[in-house]
């Protein structure tokens, strides 16, 4: 069975979730440093099947995007020309950063691991999965009644 993989791209690293075979439970993946991004994805097809990619949209409160959305976009294309079977989608990713901050918070991280921004964004691509699962879900529930 395969897998959604999403992104919470970055200048310098990238967090990287997994969804389990069954599409329900988003989990972190990795954070990789973003120039070795490529290898490591296809190191990890070898081993696993992945149907879908999701990136995070980062977007201003307004709706705007950041400079960082140019750099997104390119990863994306880049990944379709290397993948062009697999669907990608894109998903608003305001504020993921604090909410990873808040969910390490109250899972009893220690402070000092807490400051580790690889984690940080590892948890962002997670809540960027699980948020992208989510709406899909609710989109489908729609369409079925």
């Amino acid at each position: 069975m395969s897998r959604i993989m999403a992104f919470d791209y970055g200048l310098k690293r990238t967090g990287i979730a997994v969804s389990d075979p069954l599409k329900l439970i988003a989990t972190g993946l990795n954070t990789v440093d973003t120039k070795d991004l490529l290898p490591y994805i296809k190191d990890y097809f070898r081993d696993t099947d992945v149907d879908t990619f999701v990136f995070g949209n980062s977007l201003h409160k307004d709706g705007t995007p950041n400079k960082i959305n140019n750099n997104i976009e390119g990863f994306a294309k880049v990944l379709y020309n290397m993948y062009p079977s697999i669907p990608q989608y894109f998903q608003r990713e305001h504020s993921t950063s604090k909410q990873a901050m808040a969910s390490l918070v109250q899972s009893g991280v220690p402070k000092q691991k807490r400051k580790n921004k690889a984690l940080i964004d590892e948890v962002s691509a997670t809540i960027i999965l699980q948020n992208f699962m989510s709406e899909f879900q609710n989109k489908s529930k729609i369409t079925e009644e």
